[in-house]
């Protein structure tokens, strides 16, 4: 089997936090090209001594496809490292179909994203029974924008479980949209730089969401989680109901 151009997600930011199959490809790197700027160095270091290091903060697409071909058709074996998990604001499709147009076969590895780290920090179930069911991940428009039909104050009126990304520069008019759909007591979540060794990671009500963003001088690498199920309670699923049947407790004759 011909060499592939490995993408590979880094996680939240924990060695430990990586997919058994990203550390494989991590150790077994010979050209590493990472994402210096949202990364954990220490996820770096786990590529061997001797691979070539290659920043991508100050990098365009136009002079990072070169570096992907040059280094595949040498017989590398190269890791394209992104923040987080690949299939959320990664910028990969591009990537991708930059080196298909030149024949060079791809993998993607998946990473656990922030939402999920942060959750488990907290102990935290974000589909309560009874509470929400639905998980939102999505961004305020900023300088990038959005597709009208997924603004903020849309996906907000769902009062669902809703992960916010990238957004922490306009945290004000976040929390003005949000609060004319949840209560002003709704938990949110702060995260920034989610399990690495400064992380920083509190729940706030809604109504605070700003003022404490900006008391601790957040503007990246911070997410929001919103969510009523934060609020923690006692309440029950269905499927460790004694009276609730399925196909492997069926209902008793």
């Amino acid at each position: 089997m011909s060499q592939v151009v490995s993408f590979v997600g880094a996680g939240p930011g924990a060695p430990d936090l990586l997919t058994l199959r990203a550390a494989e490809r991590l150790k077994k790197a010979d050209v590493l090209i990472w994402t210096d700027s949202l990364i954990c160095p220490a996820i770096a270091d786990l590529a061997p001594a001797d691979c070539e290091r290659i920043r991508t903060s100050t990098t365009t697409l136009e002079d990072l496809i070169p570096l992907l071909i040059d280094r595949h058709r040498q017989g590398k074996r190269v890791v394209r490292l992104h923040d987080g998990d690949t299939a959320l604001y990664s910028a990969i499709n591009e990537q991708i179909c930059a080196l298909s147009d030149a024949d060079i076969p791809v993998e993607v590895v998946p990473g656990i994203s922030a939402y999920q780290a942060a959750a488990a920090f907290l102990s935290s179930e974000l589909t309560v029974p009874g509470v929400v069911q639905t998980i939102v991940l999505s961004r305020a428009g900023g300088r990038t924008g959005v597709p009208e039909r997924e603004q903020l104050d849309r996906l907000a009126a769902l009062r669902a479980s809703l992960c916010i990304y990238l957004s922490a520069r306009h945290v004000e008019e976040v929390q003005a949209t949000l609060l004319e759909h949840y209560p002003a007591d709704t938990p949110v979540a702060i995260g920034h730089r989610v399990s690495w060794p400064d992380q920083m990671l509190t729940v706030v009500p809604l109504r605070e969401m700003a003022a404490v963003s900006r008391e601790r001088n957040l503007i990246r690498t911070t997410l929001y989680v919103v969510s009523p199920a934060l609020a923690g309670g006692p309440q029950r699923s269905r499927l460790y109901s004694p009276d609730h049947d399925h196909l492997f407790r069926p209902k008793a004759q």
